[in-house]
């Protein structure tokens, strides 16, 4: 994250430096996990609630490694970039000061069938000191599933999870969180395009794949353990069938206009059919399979090469198992890495905890992408760090309303959902924000009035302020509302600042006012354009002032720098 934003420290309203409470959030609550998959390693850090069984991600980073296009032995160039990328992995778990206990590196197929699999770890462990995990094909489907439960409220049904990954597949029919069935192919979208597709004509090798993937499927038994166990409804996890997904929505695969797409797509969740997919993977191979055109369907260069590969196994699973619709999932094997480790961490974690949570995530993972679900992330940590500031003062000073802890989800909930509106365009999307989350029926659990509280929260984040006359709430909520709006305006404009450490929100008060410190971290290094303190001061001051209005006191702002090799530094500036 940047390194050249400098300290900002912006006050509306000058405030007391005396202070009689401090509230510093904890990193003991983050926890991390490394995929070291086939084709991609990924790094997933998270903020988990063991109260609430809520856990949102904090970041997210993976690169393209590619052990995939090796055979049988990882060769001397991808042992390298696996050690860069892991140090690199290893450098921003340090920055979020990560307990290592609370961390957990696994590797999946590439490096569980290498030949020289011993000796690729020992090298790991001399370099960087990091102990890897190789995953059974039983146990990644297992964390799969586990992974699964934590997007989708299906704990209670029979579920058959499908995830692709580049040198394998994993099913597994899972039921209330035990695993009834699990096992893994050895077909992946990368080792099959190296062997199909990389020297063949299209039409030759996918005819050729697809006979090769009908014969795996046949000789491994799995279609009598699906019929023997049933399930309810199949549900697809990995990076490839996300990728399908989203081409079919945005109409790659069936061919709807724009106007089809905002009438009826928002309120379509993250599932397509039998035919969609059909559709998508005869235009696939139609356009020659790998390429500028793919490219141009909306699929990334480094999926293009893959996808055609990865359809046309989809398309056979779902004839020879079957299925006529699958549900995607968000969250696949980092997140049940991550939820497997709470349960050792936390006594009495519940897997099932707090369902409707993730419908919220499931809407902003609908309309997000992976950059401006982080923005939204932070924005939720900073809005944490406040709310639970200003909660804590409240308990000892007897301020404000009493909050509780579904106004602190409340407020979580609307700063994941802010930006959503984005998916439409810039130009007001905090009211397109506010539409996609009151119209489409997306957050189960939550009554009508709890649906307009996150619904007003995200539209007022920014722009006007809200007028207050809202005759469905009563006087304590309305009271509650101008609150939470303060903070989730405040946390919108902080957020901008992305290298904000976000363990280190301190919130105090005095008789004279609140005070909020924030720390940025400086040796984060970030590629984007990161706005100066010049650039969010004014708009700081702004809220700042609204602030005063609704809480009737003052409040100091200051986001100081921090780095790994020198003290804390701050300024003031009042004005």
């Amino acid at each position: 994250m940047a390194t050249n934003l400098p300290p900002l420290s912006t006050t509306a309203i000058p405030a007391t430096s005396t202070t009689t409470t401090t509230t510093p959030t904890s990193s003991s609550n983050l926890f991390a996990a490394v995929d070291m998959g086939t084709n991609t390693f990924k790094l997933l850090v998270v903020r988990a609630d063991p109260t609430t069984g809520r856990f949102l991600a904090v970041d997210r980073l993976k690169h393209p490694v590619v052990l995939g296009r090796d055979t049988t032995t990882i060769s001397a160039s991808s042992q390298n970039r696996a050690i860069e990328t892991l140090r690199d992995f290893h450098h921003i778990l340090r920055s979020h000061r990560v307990s290592p206990s609370h961390c957990r590196f696994v590797a999946t197929s590439a490096v569980r069938e290498a030949s020289n699999q011993s000796e690729f770890l020992d090298k790991i462990h001399q370099t960087l000191g990091l102990e890897i995990e190789v995953l059974s094909g039983y146990d990644e489907a297992r964390l799969i599933y586990m992974g699964i439960l934590q997007f989708h409220p299906v704990y209670s049904k029979t579920v058959l999870t499908v995830d692709i990954g580049g040198g394998s597949t994993e099913f597994v029919i899972g039921s209330k969180g035990e695993v009834l069935f699990g096992t893994s192919l050895k077909l992946g979208h990368v080792t099959l395009t190296q062997q199909f597709l990389a020297n063949s004509e299209i039409e030759i090798g996918i005819e050729t794949m697809r006979d090769h993937i009908r014969n795996v499927i046949k000789k491994s038994g799995l279609i009598e353990k699906v019929t023997e166990h049933g399930f309810d409804l199949a549900i697809g996890s990995s990076g490839t069938i996300r990728a399908m997904e989203k081409a079919i929505f945005t109409s790659y695969g069936c061919g709807l206009s724009d106007c089809d797409l905002l009438c009826d797509g928002y309120k379509r969740d993250m599932r397509f059919s039998k035919e969609e997919l059909r559709g998508l993977v005869e235009r696939l191979c139609s356009e020659g399979g790998i390429g500028v055109k793919i490219r141009r369907g909306g699929f990334s260069k480094r999926r293009s090469e893959f996808i055609v590969a990865g359809a046309v196994l989809l398309e056979e699973i779902f004839e020879m198992l079957g299925i006529d619709e699958m549900e995607v999932s968000g969250y696949a094997l980092g997140e049940g890495v991550v939820a497997e480790k709470l349960v050792q961490v936390f006594d009495g974690y519940d897997l099932n905890a707090n369902a409707r949570w993730r419908s919220v995530v499931q809407l902003a993972t609908r309309f997000n992408n992976k950059k401006r679900m982080q923005s939204a992330s932070l924005c939720a940590c900073i809005a944490k760090g406040i709310f639970e500031g200003l909660r804590k003062c409240n308990d000892q000073n007897k301020l404000l309303v009493s909050f509780d802890d579904k106004d602190l989800e409340y407020l979580e909930a609307a700063c994941l959902l802010h930006n959503i509106g984005v998916f439409t365009g810039k130009k007001g999307y905090h009211k397109q924000s506010y539409h996609l989350i009151m119209n489409g029926d997306h957050l189960h659990g939550y009554d009508t009035e709890e649906v307009k509280i996150i619904a007003l929260l995200a539209k007022h984040h920014r722009k006007k302020f809200p007028k207050y006359d809202h005759e469905v709430f009563t006087k304590e909520v309305e009271q509650k509302f101008r609150i939470l709006c303060v903070v989730i305006r405040l946390s919108a404009v902080i957020k901008q600042c992305q290298s904000i450490i976000t363990q280190d929100i301190e919130l105090s008060h005095s008789e004279k006012g609140y005070q909020l410190v924030l720390k940025e971290n400086r040796n984060q290094v970030s590629d984007i354009f990161e706005p100066s303190a010049a650039d969010i001061e004014e708009e700081l001051g702004k809220d700042l002032k609204h602030f005063r209005s609704i809480m009737k006191q003052n409040l100091l702002v200051i986001i100081s720098s921090t780095s790994e090799s020198s003290p804390d530094k701050a300024s003031s500036t009042p004005y």
